[in-house]
């Protein structure tokens, strides 16, 4: 059973940080010196909680997306949300519920609804239903976009987009694309990126227009070729 335990963080005179933390029960010492060598003086692993309990459009997501898959495969909603449930507590090594009165997370969802999304990337599930109501804004959207090139907008086949500019007559294979931003948009799109601009066009489509950083084993995944040795 997963437990929380309040801690205080404060500053340390060498320039680091004291993480003080109140536990709910004594901790078993036999246990901690057996493993760690000392009951006074051992190292921990800690993970920020989330307190935020999962909000209703992220439910209306999931199911939303289910039903895409429902439709593009003919399965039952039902055998779908108990496999994502199941691939969730492989993944995370805890249960999850959308449930009303949850005591599920704004990040429990996310990782939920993450696997749901590469499923449908990974199995070519055209996003229908769920599209308008998909976490644009959320990094991890525009990266799966990139990684498997599908237009952010439209979902057609994409190129990578340079938001920032690389400069005329630079050969882009000597160029170092992790430092430059991208979005991945099919040729009518990007059309319309530049004869919107990028403040109108995030206006028009919801959409985050200054794009994401991409690290050079994605980039030489999806073959965009360039000088990556530094």
């Amino acid at each position: 059973m997963e437990r929380r335990s309040r801690a205080i963080l404060q500053r340390a005179d060498d320039g680091g940080a004291w993480l003080m933390v109140k536990l709910d029960h004594m901790p078993n010492l036999d246990h901690i010196e057996k493993v760690a060598g000392s009951k006074e003086q051992f190292y921990v692993d800690w993970e920020l909680a989330d307190t935020r309990r999962v909000r209703k459009k992220q439910r209306r997501l999931f199911f939303a997306l289910l039903n895409d898959i429902v439709d593009h495969f003919v399965v039952p909603q039902d055998f779908l949300k108990d496999m994502f449930y199941l691939q969730y507590q492989f993944y995370t090594g805890k249960e999850i519920s959308l449930a009303d009165h949850t005591r599920s997370s704004v990040t429990d969802a996310n990782v939920l609804i993450g696997l749901v999304v590469d499923f449908m990337f990974e199995w070519h599930v055209p996003f229908a239903k769920g599209y308008e109501l998909l976490p644009k804004e959320e990094q991890y959207f525009i990266y799966q976009c990139c990684r498997h090139r599908v237009c952010l907008i439209c979902g057609l086949s994409a190129d990578i987009h340079h938001t920032d500019t690389i400069g005329m007559g630079i050969d882009r294979n000597k160029v170092d694309h992790t430092q430059h931003r991208v979005l991945p948009l099919c040729r009518t799109h990007h059309q319309n990126y530049h004869q919107l601009g990028p403040e109108k066009f995030s206006e028009l489509y919801h959409v985050p227009a200054n794009g994401i950083k991409l690290d050079a084993e994605t980039l030489k995944k999806i073959n965009v070729k360039g000088n990556y040795e530094s």
